[in-house]
């Protein structure tokens, strides 16, 4: 190790120890362990880690947990994500996206956008969709994308996802002299666990001509969206002119993403030291805030009591 990098990594974090969300706008290309590691050395800190991952190819929003905030990442409720998209008819792919090898090509010439809107209907609202065999989901201990990659033969159970929205923004018909295809601009507002390219491909399949997914950009998870994130290019400049770095600092994150109780200072320290609180009757996780504005704890009520399923700020912190 050279004492340049040794010095480097004895320098403190640029963040403190409660941290925060940093909403990255990803880069095409990147993997979201590729955003975590670059966000680790920009924010000289190992604790960091992201909620939910995003496919190289695609770009938009990817949460980030940083210090204490980690911690966060298992109870925010990102249940729902908003996308726009590309999806090309007339060509399949063994990955349903543009960077799997083609498995077939069909004149998609022909259709009409009523038919196309027919079948989008179908694939809007409570859905059973098998997901992309490339996906992160694990077969017998080991992500399908790895046994698929290592030519296994890899089949997924259905599985329910809402599809809230399934819109089409715009139709573009490609002629290339050999085949015509049609690529739709759409935008898509959907359960967490839906799988767009997979749509993608269940479109092309109704309309029998194949369909992949040639751009996806994530827009919003969650109540976090693309006016919260900024590039990696962004945060590096940032921390270069001694900025904040953080999108949201742990208390705005919890005070964002979860319905708030008030409570006093004397409730409080009960929190910070590991007692409970009497039950209001608010439903699921929510935040306890102090009068200062400060989480103290995310509770859960059952019976009695609203115990702490994360306290945000201990005692001994």
């Amino acid at each position: 190790m050279g004492a340049a990098q040794a010095k480097r990594e004895k320098l403190p974090p640029l963040v403190d120890a409660y941290g925060g969300l940093l909403i990255i706008d990803k880069d095409g290309g990147w993997t979201s362990h590729d955003v975590v590691a670059k966000s680790r050395r920009l924010l000289r800190t190992k604790k960091v880690g992201h909620a939910g991952t995003l496919d190289p190819m695609a770009t938009g929003v990817l949460v980030l947990g940083v210090e204490r905030a980690t911690k966060l990442l298992g109870q925010l409720i990102l249940t729902t994500k908003a996308y726009t998209a590309t999806i090309r008819l007339g060509r399949s792919t063994i990955t349903d996206d543009a960077e799997g090898e083609v498995t077939a090509t069909t004149d998609a010439g022909h259709l009409t956008d009523a038919e196309i809107a027919t079948r989008i209907a179908e694939l809007t609202g409570d859905i059973q969709q098998v997901p992309a065999t490339v996906s992160a989901i694990k077969v017998n201990g080991e992500r399908a994308y790895a046994r698929a990659r290592a030519g296994e033969e890899v089949e997924l159970a259905a599985r329910p996802v809402t599809v809230s929205r399934f819109d089409v923004l715009a139709r573009r018909d490609i002629d290339t002299g050999t085949t015509r295809f049609v690529d739709l601009d759409v935008e898509v507002e959907c359960s967490s666990g839906t799988y767009i390219r997979a749509l993608a491909r269940d479109l092309g399949e109704k309309l029998g001509v194949g369909g992949h997914l040639t751009a996806l950009r994530r827009t919003r998870v969650g109540p976090f969206t693309l006016e919260h994130a900024r590039t990696l290019d962004q945060l590096a400049a940032a921390a270069e002119a001694g900025e904040p770095l953080l999108s949201l600092d742990i208390d705005t994150a919890v005070r964002t993403a979860f319905p708030v109780r008030d409570i006093t200072d004397a409730q409080a320290g009960d929190l910070r030291n590991g007692r409970w609180l009497d039950p209001i009757g608010l439903p699921g996780v929510y935040a306890a805030v102090d009068a200062s504005g400060h989480a103290i704890a995310l509770l859960q009520e059952s019976g009695k009591r609203a115990s702490s399923v994360m306290v945000v700020r201990p005692a001994n912190l």
